[in-house]
Formats: structure tokens, sequence, C-alpha cells
């Protein structure tokens, strides 16, 4: 089942559906986040819509946001570093969430921003895991080279667009073996597989238990593989009016432009 939130045409009240096909079915009642936690798979049978003329915004926004350093092999390799021997966790505040469909917004204090395309992990209940979307974990460099801690570097407003929509985990069947790209206005930056990940969606989990309860809706950004902007030669950082597109194998894609 594909949860997504959106907004009917001629606006309105944001409303809860499912994708089918080139279709959105709004639930009867509750949000994306009620199903998360309730673990309902009742298809929806309410008012439909074509997929194209809804307006989607983020799936839900999530009480916490854990980030993961350096979890592709590939990526660590590209910044001449080995890879981690536990994971990195770093968390994005709620106030980072965007819609799929974005604008990242750039705070002045910035001066080179990247894009990180990643997998997202939905937990639910138990934090056992309840699906997975589309990520992007914007990251503005300059203030993530100069302050230790990442809290602003990665977490400023607009800097977590994700979706389209939360897959329910029974429609992905292997969530470490989907391909991910990345484009910047057309141009391929990144493509891998998530079998790259150093550490499984398992581990990332359980690790992050060890220490904090994990609640239905939180979201784990599982990383980023080569390609990202500050690696190139030269670096390629992103200005306003750029666009941002990532997709992921089985769980389609986000674009977002950059003001």
């Amino acid at each position: 089942m594909k949860l997504a939130t959106f907004i009917p045409p001629g606006g309105g009240d944001a409303r809860a559906g499912q994708v089918d096909g080139e279709r959105i079915v709004s639930f009867a009642e509750g949000t994306v986040l009620d199903r998360l936690t309730s673990g309902d798979r009742t298809p929806a049978s309410g008012e439909a819509f074509a997929l194209g003329a809804v307006t989607l915004l983020a799936p839900h926004v999530p009480r916490a946001i854990f980030g993961i350093g350096l979890n592709y092999r590939s990526h660590a390799a590209e910044t001449g570093r080995e890879p981690p021997q536990a994971p990195i966790v770093f968390m994005k505040a709620p106030s980072s969430v965007a819609p799929p469909g974005g604008p990242v917004v750039t705070p002045a204090v910035v001066r080179r921003l990247d894009y990180e395309g990643e997998l997202a992990v939905v937990l639910g209940p138990g934090g056992a895991v309840a699906g997975y979307a589309v990520a992007d974990d914007v990251s503005a460099r300059d203030l993530q080279r100069r302050e230790p801690q990442w809290t602003r570097a990665k977490g400023a407003d607009t800097f977590c667009p994700f979706g389209p929509w939360v897959t329910t985990a029974d429609e992905v069947p292997d969530p470490e073996s989907l391909m991910l790209r990345t484009w910047v206005n057309g141009e391929l930056r990144q493509e891998a597989s998530t079998s790259d990940l150093v550490f499984t969606i398992p581990e990332l989990v359980a690790f992050i238990a060890e220490t904090i309860t994990l609640e239905p809706g939180d979201l784990i950004l599982t990383g980023t593989p080569s390609g990202v902007g500050m690696a190139l030669d030269p670096p390629a950082f992103l200005a306003p009016g750029d666009v941002v597109r990532i997709a992921i194998d089985m769980l389609g894609e986000i674009e977002h432009a950059i003001q």
C-alpha cells in the first residue's frame, strides 16, 4: 500500500489516501501517521482523484528524524575515509520536513548547499519497519565542516523533503537491493544500489533503539552513495533555481527546486 497526504484539485484541507496506479483514493478518516500507528491496511474507499491533479505533501511530520553518516562504502571512499566501525547518527529537526516537491529554501548563512539522495525507513509500532520513502538529506557543507555538531548543517527548515508517499514494507521484499539515482538539472549525479550500505536496516534500527524509544512515523535516513556535489572535481554545489530529482526503485521519485 502507498500512503500519501495530499491537497485535492482546487485546494482545501489536506487528506490522507492510498495511491492506486494513476489515481489517489481518499481514506474516510485519519492520517498517514494513524495508519502507520495502527497497522491498518484496509483499502481506501473514499473520493478518488487523478494523481497528477493533486498536490502531494510530505506523508507526515515525524516526531524524530535520524540521519546516518558515511553509510555507503562508495561515499566513504569518495570522502577519503574508511567506513565507520559503528553507525554515525545525527538528527534533523521535524521542521526540516518539506513536501516531495519542495521547495528547499537556502538560509542566508549557507554558501555550499548539497544534496544527498537517500532511502528513508519509516517506523511503525515497537520500532518495526512499517515502510519506505525517498528522501533528500539536504546538507550545508560549509556549516558541516566548521561545526562539530551537524544540527544546523543538516536540520535547517526544508532540509528534508521526502515522499512522494510511504510504501508499506510488505510491498518491498528486499529494501537492500534497490537502485537509487539522483539528478541535478537533469544530470545524473548518483547511481547506486542500497546493497552498498555499510550497516543494514535492521542494524541501524537496533543501534538507535539501544538508547532511544522509537515511535511510529519516526524516520531513519539510511545514508547516501557517492556522487554528492562536494566530492565532484570541481565541487558542484546547489544554487537557487536548481532542481534535484531522486528516484528509488519501487518507491517513486521526488523532485524539488532550490530557492
